[in-house]
C-alpha cells in the first residue's frame, strides 16, 4: 500500500473551442480497467455523432496502468497527451475522455495537442480531486478530564472524531495516516498525562471531506 495517492471523488465535464471545434472533456473516477472501458463507450454512444472520441485512463496506486487512444486522430496528438495531463496533476483511478466535434480546420499537430490536453485541464477543473490516505483506526480512551485536551489536540490537527460514547469514561474513534499512528499516540499521552488509552484497529484507505470521513 503507498501512503498516499491523489484521484478523483466526482468527476466533472470541461468544454474549450479551438477553430470552431468543439472538444468536450468527461472525467470519471474508476477502479478497474472495465470500468474504464464501460465509461469510454458510455460517452462514445452519448456523443455518437462526434467526428472523435478520443481517451486515456491511468490505475493502481502506483499508476501501473496506462492506457491512451487517439481514436482516429494523428498518432499522438490526443490520447497520450490527454494521458500526460493526468499523471503530471499525480491523478490515477481515473479516466478521462474528450469528443470532439470538427469544426472544418486542421489544427495541427500542435494545436491538437494543445487543445486535447487543454479540455483535459478544463474537466479536472470541475472535478473533486482527493487525497486519499493509508490510515489506521485508532480507538481512543479517556475520562472526562481528557476529552476536552482530546479534541483541541486532534481539532489542530484537522483530524474529526467519530464514534463517540460517553458512558463512565469516554471513547471515541479517529483515523490517522500510519506513517503518523506513532506521533499521535505520543502527542495523546502527552496531553493526558498518559491517561488515555489507545487501541489500534484496521486499516484502510480514507479521506476527509467537509470535516468528516470516507472510507474506501
Amino acid at each position: 500500500m503507498v501512503e498516499r495517492y491523489l484521484t478523483i471523488y466526482k468527476g466533472g465535464v470541461g468544454e474549450l473551442i479551438e477553430k470552431k471545434s468543439r472538444f468536450i472533456a468527461t472525467v470519471h473516477p474508476v477502479e478497474t480497467e472495465e470500468e474504464a472501458l464501460a465509461f469510454v463507450e458510455e460517452i462514445k454512444k452519448k456523443y455518437w455523432d462526434a467526428r472523435h472520441n478520443c481517451y486515456a485512463y491511468v490505475l493502481g496506486e502506483r499508476q501501473e496502468l496506462m492506457r491512451c487512444s487517439d481514436d482516429g486522430e494523428p498518432s499522438q496528438t490526443a490520447g497520450k497527451p490527454m494521458m500526460d495531463v493526468l499523471t503530471g496533476a499525480g491523478l490515477t483511478n481515473v479516466v478521462v475522455v474528450v469528443t470532439r466535434y470538427f469544426g472544418g480546420t486542421l489544427l495541427g499537430t500542435g494545436g491538437l495537442v494543445r487543445a486535447y490536453s487543454g479540455a483535459v485541464k478544463e474537466g479536472l477543473k470541475n472535478s473533486q480531486v482527493i487525497t486519499k490516505y493509508w490510515g489506521t483506526r485508532l480507538r481512543v480512551e479517556t475520562d472526562y478530564n481528557g476529552i476536552g485536551k482530546l479534541q483541541y489536540l486532534f481539532g489542530q490537527r484537522q483530524i474529526p472524531m467519530m464514534d463517540a460514547e460517553y458512558t463512565e469514561r469516554v471513547q471515541f474513534v479517529v483515523l490517522v495516516p500510519v506513517l503518523e499512528v506513532a506521533e499521535v499516540r505520543k502527542a495523546v499521552t502527552e496531553a493526558t498525562s498518559g491517561q488515555a488509552v489507545l487501541t489500534e484497529e484496521d486499516s484502510l484507505y480514507y479521506t476527509i471531506l467537509d470535516g468528516e470521513y470516507r472510507c474506501f
